[in-house]
């Protein structure tokens, strides 16, 4: 966490040395977020939701009037979502779960269970940005595409089934990698109040292509002749970016 913090002192330093170029604007975002989680296996499937934050520093560099390179530092907080396994077995086996008989045998879980997954994310975004002519005091933008790396600082679980079975705010960091990587694309409009400050708005869709489940030594009730459960899970979201820009 020390090294993440230096690293955002850094940017913002460096933000602030740059901003004096007529090329290059910057600004904060306060986003909330819901994402979803969805699998590669079809007995695995999305079954809920997660209401998020996303938070940080965005930057642009502008190499013509109205296209610039984009990039930024930020935190995301409770990004996921709950997958419903139809079949049972053991899907958190290296975490240290507050009941040690969740994640003990192949099949510590039952048939049904919903495993809620909220990560959170140090995020690094790189894009290109396109923007219109100032129409009054508005300007309507798209940025295409976005790829964004994650580095998961924080996972928490919960555990739910039909057999009573309750548990929340689990520590699975051992069980979520450590990297994310998304594409995304979004659009929206910039509010001109003062000069070159503007008030942001946009909605923005954004895909994991990266197994975020640590599958390893996982296993899951079956009959054939192999028991490992080596799905791949990866996190969509939708975000509405609400910010400001100097």
């Amino acid at each position: 966490m020390k090294k993440i913090v230096t690293l955002a002192v850094f940017f913002f330093i460096t933000l602030f040395s740059i901003k004096a170029q007529s090329d290059f604007r910057f600004g904060f975002q306060l986003s909330p977020t819901f994402s979803w989680m969805g699998t590669s296996n079809n007995k695995i499937n999305g079954n809920g939701t997660n209401l998020g934050l996303k938070l940080g520093v965005i930057g642009e560099k502008y190499f013509r009037e109205n296209y610039a390179i984009i990039g930024g530092l930020g935190f995301a907080f409770n990004q996921g979502g709950t997958l419903k396994h139809d079949i049972g077995g053991n899907f958190w086996p290296s975490s240290d779960l507050s009941n040690p008989d969740l994640n003990k045998e192949p099949n510590a879980l039952p048939d049904g269970v919903n495993l809620k997954y909220g990560i959170q994310y140090v995020e690094i975004p790189f894009g290109l940005k396109m923007r219109t002519q100032e129409f009054g005091y508005l300007k309507y933008f798209a940025e295409i595409p976005v790829f964004t790396l994650g580095i998961r600082t924080q996972a928490r679980g919960a555990v739910s089934a039909t057999n009573g079975l309750d548990t929340q705010k689990e520590n699975i960091k051992d069980d979520v990698s450590l990297l994310n990587l998304s594409w995304g694309i979004g659009g929206g409009l910039e509010y001109s109040i003062n000069g070159s400050t503007s008030l942001v708005a946009g909605l923005f869709f954004q895909n994991g292509f990266v197994d975020i489940t640590n599958d390893k030594a996982t296993q899951y009730i079956s009959f054939d002749e192999n028991p490992k459960e080596n799905s791949k899970g990866t996190i969509g979201a939708i975000t509405l970016r609400l910010g400001v820009m100097f």
